[in-house]
């Protein structure tokens, strides 16, 4: 929820270039037409839908990584731990997209056309009488196609990157560390680089759910059209780099103290 400003910036860029022209305008536009409380629209539907997202993908990821390593059996496991990784975090996300999916159309309506709703109260039962029940699920193979790469590149590289840091730059072992230090590594060793892998690999997808989520009857065609294949790699990056890289770092800081705070 606390990245919601820039959430928003980085979708109406994604939309409308010609309006939202850079991060600095894109804000100044906001300011001006929307005052300060325009930054977090789309707020609710953002808390809900990535507070449920976030329990599946977190949560299915412990569960399958267990399960993937018990079906290979220690040494195999040990031996293809990145593999376990992906399939692990591919098949958590899968689930979790479900979750995600009706507040993530919402959101983006809200975020992009101006006077559609105030928020998720309003926006969703307009929502379903515009398009139906099904309509809020449009967007879940693109979802999925942004999704799932991005949580493979978020897990894999967070427990890669992180054994790296303990590895090569911490002078003793993980064990012997402050709790404080091996949460400053969870955040900003680990994740925040991991969320700028992650935001480099699932940009196109993300332009998709974008474009696809903002008007009626949006196709995946259309998006590539209007975007071009370079604007679909590359519309809105910057600011998604520092969003994703901020956000990812943060999760991993929170998800790691809370399992510190209560003893695991």
């Amino acid at each position: 929820m606390a990245v919601t400003p820039l959430d928003l910036v980085k979708c109406n860029m994604q939309i409308d270039p010609a309006k939202y022209k850079s991060i600095s305008s894109g804000f100044g536009v906001l300011l001006k037409e929307q005052g300060a409380r325009g930054f977090f629209r789309g707020w609710v539907p953002t808390l809900l839908g990535y507070s449920a997202q976030g329990a599946c993908k977190f949560g299915f990821y412990e569960f399958f990584k267990k399960y993937y390593s018990d079906i290979a059996g220690p040494e195999y496991a040990a031996k293809y731990k990145t593999l376990i990784y992906l399939a692990g975090s591919a098949s958590a996300e899968v689930i979790a997209d479900v979750a995600l999916c009706p507040f993530e159309a919402v959101k983006v309506r809200v975020q992009t056309q101006p006077g559609f709703a105030r928020g998720l109260s309003d926006g969703l039962p307009k929502f379903i009488r515009s398009e139906g029940a099904l309509g809020l699920y449009k967007g879940i193979v693109p979802l999925w196609g942004r999704q799932i790469p991005y949580t493979m590149m978020k897990f894999a590289s967070f427990e890669t990157i992180v054994e790296m840091i303990y590895k090569h730059a911490v002078p003793v072992p993980k064990a012997e560390c402050s709790k404080t230090t091996q949460l400053g590594i969870s955040f900003a060793g680990g994740g925040y680089i991991a969320g700028v892998f992650c935001a480099i690999v699932s940009h196109p997808a993300d332009n998709l759910v974008s474009f696809l989520n903002n008007a009626k009857g949006a196709t995946v065609g259309d998006a590539v059209k209007k975007m071009g294949l370079v604007g679909l790699f590359t519309r809105g990056l910057p600011l998604r780099i520092v969003m994703i890289g901020t956000l990812t770092g943060a999760q991993w800081g929170i998800y790691d103290a809370f399992k510190v705070m209560v003893g695991l």
